[in-house]
């Protein structure tokens, strides 16, 4: 028994594999990579060819989209309604296409919202006069065909561009494994490249793009990409491109009149306004949008003042909002050989002009064809009307006067037949004259198409010829210039929050809160049930704050952007995640620059600058390594380096001062032994650091014990100054059980 279903005895993993390897070949060469012969998509070719079909020509009435997308699914594209006339409408929008191939009557949407169109039941739409380019040459045989979907059809496998339909609209679209970004480009700077290429075959990419310039969106936003980039695009087929959009001062208003390619204004207008709602853009009091027919695009932004730096501010805006905005170019076509590629310029204006060549080749035989045949059938034509007589006597005597005739006069079948259709009031003396008239004609255009199929010279020039005049009749000015322009820069936040003097607060809960000036009573404001004070630091409103856990780890906060003091403020926790719930219990605001002493209740520290106890990530900075059963210590302000000391006391009331200098400085770590604790009472707990404060000479500062205190000066310290990881000297009796030390403020 012969095996009939070979399908049925392969591997799932092959059948799998074969599968999907016929899929992507069909998304890839059938849907989302154009020809660079024409420079469609197959839905767009189908579009096009089936609106040719309908009559929908520039000179036409508009018709109903929904006929047009009914024939088009019905007939040649057996998918969604709905994505066949998006596809459509993208043709349409003038915003979207450089150069739009179909002509839209009705809501097709707009650049600020380019898929608010209507329903295709409202819009009525006709081929533009640029399509023409693309359609003109169809009948005369410079296509292939194949059938339609279900076989009923024919459609052509491509359309006969008369231009690099491929270069000049562009085309975006994701397939399996591979992408294009083709950018569009202007039809006067494309067409003199390709003429350019035609007269010399060897000129490099280089060359090439003296005269094309780089892409030219349909906006009349800046390119800003540098023109070594633009090259290098060209040259690889690989890179991007970077529009900017353009404004003009009026006052205290900056006036935005083009925006990149599709970009929406209200969407830049509402990214704005989120800044500024957000207090990033204090030097901005209003934002208007003024746009209407006669200016598509008018953005007002608004500057507090005439002081405003309006450069920095555009700069600013264009860093972070749609005002900029960078594209992709990939230039993935599918060649001549039906297969994909990434084409550097020069490849893809080559295979056009071997495509043209060779459709321009067979319009040419097309037409001599035709001429030959016509030319065989004047000349039979012109036998019977020498004999007429004897033509006519076979015609009416003859039982078979077509087999007769080719007999007698030695005829082709097709010429009998010419012969036998000829009507009788076309047998007059005068259709003589006019059969030698034509055919004299036609035998000079066949010597002439003979002449121009031999000579490449010749057909160089008819192609040349062609290409100039398609050039004046459709060609136009660039929209989008080039433009060397300053890069893009994100303004300092700090330096756009005002400068206050804030008081940031801590609980022992972790909840945080932020209020202006230093003069708070911190410990008197209101907490949640069962919340208390923790600690406070005084800062301003344009610094970060570092909130330091037990573990050494720290966590910041920029000021402005803490909650008001007016409520109770909101817990870290939301914003931080804190290892086995070691909340924050210390928090420090100063310069990035501010000299902090580092330490833990361990007796280890060292010094370092504020700036590295600053993290964005949301587990924090481990920034002192604290042994275990032991807890970090707030960091201590060191106000003067040269001549800091370090005051270091402990739970059993001994204190040592030494030089800082005797301390490294880290970024981060353990640091070294400040003040010497017996191994075994650190171990059992009975005695760690209690206090560490950096003074300087001229410095005094205050012990306190419960509710009394005692002031030391320089001169009370001499007993005490030794040098680092010593014992010290025990305080005097009542104050060795130490809440904390502080600087006596003047």
């Amino acid at each position: 028994m012969t095996q009939s279903m070979d399908f049925e005895t392969i591997s799932m993993g092959e059948y799998a594999e074969r599968s999907y390897l016929d899929y992507s070949m069909y998304v890839v060469l059938d849907r989302a990579l154009p020809f660079v012969g024409d420079g469609l998509k197959p839905v767009q070719r189908r579009i096009i060819y089936a609106m040719s079909e309908l009559g929908l020509s520039a000179q036409s009435k508009h018709k109903k989209s929904a006929r047009t997308i009914g024939d088009v699914i019905g007939k040649f594209h057996p998918h969604g309604d709905s994505a066949c006339y998006e596809a459509m409408v993208l043709m349409a929008q003038s915003f979207s296409y450089r150069y739009p191939l179909v002509d839209g009557q009705g809501n097709f949407g707009s650049a600020d919202d380019p898929k608010s169109f209507a329903a295709m039941r409202y819009t009525e739409s006709r081929l533009t006069p640029y399509a023409k380019t693309l359609l003109r040459e169809l009948p005369q045989g410079t296509v292939d065909w194949g059938p339609n979907f279900d076989g009923t059809l024919e459609e052509p496998l491509w359309l006969p561009a008369r231009l690099p339909n491929v270069l000049l609209n562009g085309a975006s679209g994701i397939a399996v494994g591979m992408a294009t970004d083709v950018p569009p480009h202007n039809l006067k700077e494309v067409a003199t490249a390709t003429l350019h290429l035609l007269d010399h075959p060897k000129a490099e990419v280089a060359e090439l793009c003296e005269f094309i310039q780089g892409p030219d969106y349909p906006t009349q936003a800046e390119i800003i990409t540098p023109k070594a980039d633009i090259l290098k695009m060209y040259e690889t087929g690989h890179g991007s491109i970077r529009m900017r959009a353009v404004y003009e001062r009026d006052g205290n208003d900056v006036i935005i009149t083009a925006l990149p390619h599709q970009a929406s204004g209200s969407k830049v207008l509402e990214q704005i306004a989120s800044q500024m709602r957000a207090k990033k853009l204090p030097m901005v009091s209003d934002l208007r949008d003024e746009s209407d027919h006669e200016n598509p695009v008018r953005l007002v932004i608004t500057g507090r003042s005439n002081r405003v730096d309006f450069e920095a501010l555009m700069l600013h805006l264009f860093s972070t909002s749609d005002l900029e905005k960078t594209y992709k170019a990939n230039l993935n076509v599918i060649g001549l050989d039906r297969r994909p590629q990434v084409k550097n310029l020069k490849m893809i204006l080559q295979e056009w002009l071997r495509f043209r060549t060779e459709t321009v080749r067979r319009r040419l035989q097309y037409r001599l064809d035709k001429v030959d045949a016509r030319l065989h059938i004047l000349a039979g034509l012109l036998i019977a009307y020498l004999d007429l007589d004897e033509v006519i006597r076979i015609i009416r005597e003859e039982d078979d006067p077509k087999a007769e005739l080719i007999k007698a006069f030695k005829l082709s079948e097709i010429q009998a037949d010419a012969i036998l259709d000829t009507r009788l009031r076309n047998l007059a003396r005068l259709e003589e004259m006019k059969i030698r008239t034509e055919q004299i004609e036609l035998q000079a255009e066949k010597e002439e198409i003979e002449g121009i199929l031999l000579s490449r010279a010749r057909m160089k020039t008819l192609i040349r010829n062609e290409l100039k005049e398609d050039l004046e009749q459709f060609g136009d000015e660039r929209k989008t210039q080039l433009a060397k322009r300053e890069a893009a820069q994100v303004f300092d936040e700090t330096k756009l929050v005002p400068s206050e003097p804030s008081t940031i607060i801590l609980s022992k809960a972790g909840w945080v809160r932020a209020a202006k000036g230093h003069d708070i009573d911190t410990v008197g404001l209101n907490y949640k049930a069962g919340d208390e004070y923790q600690d406070h630091a005084h800062g301003r409103s344009n610094l970060t704050s570092v909130f330091l856990s037990p573990d050494g780890r720290a966590f910041s906060l920029p000021t402005h952007t803490l909650p008001s003091a007016r409520g109770q403020g909101e817990p870290l926790a939301t914003k931080f995640n804190f290892k086995h719930n070691m909340l924050p219990i210390s928090v420090t605001c100063q310069l990035p620059n501010a000299r902090l002493l580092m330490c833990s209740d361990a007796g280890y520290g060292y010094h370092g600058v504020m700036e590295n106890l600053y993290s964005k990530m949301k587990a924090g900075k481990h920034v002192l390594s604290v042994p275990k059963g032991f807890s970090a210590m707030k960091p201590a302000w060191i106000e003067k380096l040269p001549e800091a000391h370090v005051v270091c006391i402990t739970t059993a009331g001994y204190m040592l001062v030494f030089p800082l200098e005797e301390l490294p400085e880290l970024a981060k770590g353990k640091g070294n032994k400040l003040i010497n604790i017996p191994a075994k009472r650190l171990k059992s707990g009975e005695e760690k650091l209690a206090a560490t404060l950096a003074i300087t000479p001229e410095d005094s500062f205050l012990v306190h014990a419960g509710a009394r205190y005692i002031r030391f000066k320089w001169k009370d310290l001499t007993n005490y100054i030794g040098h680092r990881a010593k014992r010290g000297l025990v305080l005097p009796q009542g104050f060795r059980n130490v809440d904390r030390v502080e600087i006596e403020k003047d």
